[in-house]
């Protein structure tokens, strides 16, 4: 079982947009921009699954 799922939803704005929210209910990580439509929205979120499963973490300093 995941300590975390997919949320798919519309912000105030009507957009369609998602969230990885953890089983505590603190948000992980989300779209950062609203999609025309959901299957948009589940296609970003797909994308994320897909290309960033072992993605290296880089810190960047200011």
């Amino acid at each position: 079982m995941a300590d975390a799922t997919f949320e798919l939803y519309v912000d105030r704005a009507g957009e369609h947009r998602w969230r990885l929210v953890h089983d505590n209910g603190n948000v992980i990580a989300d779209s950062g921009e609203g999609y025309a439509s959901r299957q948009k929205a589940r296609q970003g979120l797909e994308s994320v699954k897909e290309n960033a499963p072992g993605a290296d973490v880089v810190v960047v300093d200011e």
